[in-house]
């Protein structure tokens, strides 16, 4: 056997595993191995894997000699590894059909981090106090929390500490007995010196190249929490992506928050934090995307049918959920492909990896409103339920009536729209993502959220 079956042995053992047939060309076609050597070559396969000069650590692997059309073909099997392997000294990884010779530190360390058996996020720092964390958010977190589940939160009755340990931001390191402060709550609420300090390469590169596609059109580098880190690319993407006009079934949903909120969510909490790697949030003409390092499970295509909800950064996770800025494991998967087709025409690809890409096409021509679907003149479809075109059109003039700041009466839209209030009424309610309501009865108005 050449080396390069060796390498392939490594390279299988350091990502995910795989399978190797002798006898067999790259195009199927079985030409078989010389039965009267196939004894042999196992043996020789066999002395090779298990010399901790050749192979470190060494792996036992039982190579399987079998008969196909007569022709006789070797196979062996090649499980995951919990290690890090390397061939003559030099560890190989798989990258598509290729067997790449890694040689770059921040490579071998993903690599490493890929085979631990824990969360980064829960690595503890025994000596960061309260004074280290920006506990003026907190407040916010906790009306947040609250009106996610539409009740009284818990953490609304907590001190500060009671909060942190209740998120599992404090917890103790049962292999060392060390309690304290963990990355978790670093990355959510730490001063940025903080976060420096101990994450000194994090960062998030949020960029439009939709005319210098070189460099960039407009450029905004974020090194905070992960709470204002949140607001900071939602605000970014509100900036530079179009608000496109879309109702499902009675209610206006903005397709552009729905799709930025998913993508800035998980590209915040299921990134690998210890990494060097920069994560990214890039818009441009006909696509945007994130990408971050990640711990990966597997490479390829995710869709939401072959999808297996793997958490990243529970603790994280879990913190996004309590404050409504996530939902449960797998949903942004599916959201993202139901909302994509209504915003861009197209499907969004997501591929999973050391470095997580999740690509969302862009199409600033495509209306879902303007997709041919039967007589337009009496019904379009949007979403799930027809609507007539004229009531789209009065949402549509409602929207581009209202003046950011002012407010407005149930009769400044009847007059606009030449309709009696309860019509009147009926449309305002199915904005109330846009719209919220001052006052009560005869004295309720209207203004621009």
């Amino acid at each position: 056997m050449e080396n390069d079956v060796y390498q392939s042995v490594c390279s299988f053992l350091n990502r995910f595993g795989g399978d190797i047939y002798l006898g067999v060309e790259d195009n199927g076609t079985v030409c078989g191995v010389p039965e009267n050597a196939a004894g042999d070559m196992v043996k020789n396969f066999i002395k090779i894997i298990s010399n901790p000069n050749m192979f470190t650590p060494t792996i036992y692997l039982s190579p399987e000699i079998i008969k196909y059309e007569g022709k006789t073909i070797i196979h062996i099997h090649i499980p995951v590894s919990a290690e890090v392997h390397s061939f003559k000294k030099e560890v190989y990884d798989r990258v598509d059909d290729a067997d790449v010779k890694v040689t770059a530190t921040a490579q071998l360390a993903m690599m490493y981090i890929r085979k631990q058996n824990r969360f980064t996020e829960k690595q503890i720092y025994p000596y960061i106090s309260l004074e280290d964390f920006r506990l003026d958010l907190l407040p916010r977190i906790r009306k947040m929390a609250t009106n996610n589940i539409e009740g009284l939160h818990s953490w609304e009755s907590m001190s500060d500490e009671e909060l942190l340990r209740s998120a599992g931001l404090y917890g103790k390191d049962r292999v060392t007995g060390e309690s304290g402060y963990n990355l978790a709550a670093v990355m959510l609420l730490g001063k940025d010196d903080l976060i420096m300090d101990i994450c000194p390469a994090y960062e998030t590169d949020a960029l439009v190249r939709r005319v210098n596609v070189d460099r960039y059109d407009d450029r905004e580098i974020i090194r905070t929490n992960l709470i204002e880190s949140y607001d900071q690319l939602m605000e970014f993407g509100r900036k530079h992506l179009s608000d496109k006009f879309f109702i499902e079934g009675v209610e206006r949903k903005n397709l552009r928050n729905i799709i930025t909120r998913e993508m800035i969510a998980n590209t915040l909490i299921h990134r690998e934090f210890t990494s060097s790697y920069t994560a990214k949030f890039v818009i441009e003409k006909d696509r945007m995307y994130t990408e971050n390092a990640n711990r990966s499970s597997g490479d390829g295509i995710i869709t939401p049918d072959n999808m297996e909800p793997n958490p990243k950064n529970p603790i994280i996770a879990s913190f996004f959920r309590n404050i409504g800025w996530s939902d449960r494991l797998g949903s942004g998967v599916r959201n993202i492909f139901k909302y994509s087709k209504y915003y861009s025409g197209e499907e969004p690809e997501f591929v999973e990896g050391d470095v997580f890409r999740l690509i969302v096409p862009l199409n600033e021509d495509y209306s879902y409103d303007n997709v041919k679907n039967g007589d337009k003149k009496t019904a379009i479809k949007n979403g799930d339920k027809k609507i007539s075109k004229k009531t789209i059109q009065n949402y549509k003039k409602i929207l581009e009536f209202m003046e950011e700041g002012k407010e407005y009466t149930i009769q400044d839209f009847c007059n606009l729209l030449n309709l009696k209030p309860s019509r009147t009424k009926e449309l305002l309610k199915a904005l109330t993502q846009d719209i919220e309501q001052i006052g009560n009865n005869k004295n309720r108005k209207y203004r621009l959220k």
